[in-house]
């Protein structure tokens, strides 16, 4: 009898591996997938074996930004919340803190700075933050306060706001560079956190993205001084419309700008 011969395996299609790269969650999976790519010389299969080990390098980062976040969890730390501030700099709108508690499964990938982030991207993130996170909350100071407090007591103020305006009460707080009086959480500040740490850096998208909203709101409110466009910062086309202007109602009047025009036009 002549021997049968079996046929060779089927190579998987792109179609599937491209599926099972949409379907793998695990580092495993996406590892086991990645081996299996480097052996097929199919450009589509090249292509998504590059998709692959930017996801795996894309874990990575994200895995170093929360190490800190694991190091206290492993410790006995339940609720961590990161906690930023936005808006200390603009001649006008509030300062603007938020706080933000995730939850174990951070699937958040593009997560970084805000300052890094295109709006489009922000939006987004600050999307998925809202919808996972397990509490989070932003606080308010307005520009009359903020003449009053100082800026720097107003951002510290707004901090405390936020955290206290979480549905749940964390057990640590990783915040920017500064630490928050009146609440009663351990913390720890790091600075350029919103740079180095994931909790924190999902603090400055909340808080940048609710801001921006207020500002595009209040251009509406008080037209011709271009919030929408600066938000609030002091750029040359807000300066000249300061000259022009005045003064709005949402004008920080202790900033030397906005004082110095105050004082020029003042009776």
């Amino acid at each position: 009898m002549r021997e049968r011969v079996g046929r060779p395996p089927r190579a998987p299609s792109l179609a599937e591996l491209e599926a099972r790269l949409a379907a793998a969650r695990s580092r495993a999976g996406l590892r086991r997938l990645a081996a299996a790519l480097r052996g097929d010389d199919r450009a589509g299969a090249r292509a998504l074996l590059r998709a692959c080990e930017r996801t795996l390098a894309e874990q990575r980062r994200l895995d170093a930004l929360f190490a800190l976040r694991e190091r206290l969890r492993r410790a006995g730390v339940r609720l961590v919340a990161g906690v930023d501030e936005v808006g200390v700099g603009p001649l006008a709108g509030p300062v603007v803190a938020a706080a933000v508690v995730l939850g174990d499964d951070v699937d958040l990938p593009g997560l970084d700075d805000s300052k890094r982030l295109s709006a489009a991207v922000r939006e987004r993130l600050a999307r998925e933050i809202r919808r996972r996170a397990v509490a989070w909350a932003v606080g308010e100071v307005q520009p009359a306060e903020i003449d009053r407090l100082n800026v720097y007591r107003a951002a510290l103020e707004a901090m405390r706001r936020a955290v206290l305006g979480l549905a749940v009460a964390p057990d640590h707080l990783l915040v920017d560079a500064r630490r928050i009086p009146g609440v009663d959480a351990p913390q720890t500040a790091l600075v350029d956190g919103d740079a180095c740490d994931g909790s924190i850096a999902a603090a400055s998208i909340v808080a940048k993205v609710h801001r921006d909203a207020l500002m595009e709101r209040l251009d509406r409110r008080f037209p011709g001084y271009g919030f929408a466009k600066h938000k609030g910062y002091a750029t040359r086309e807000h300066l000249r419309a300061l000259r022009v202007l005045g003064p709005s109602g949402v004008h920080r009047r202790s900033f030397a700008p906005v004082l110095q025009l105050s004082l020029a036009i003042a009776p």
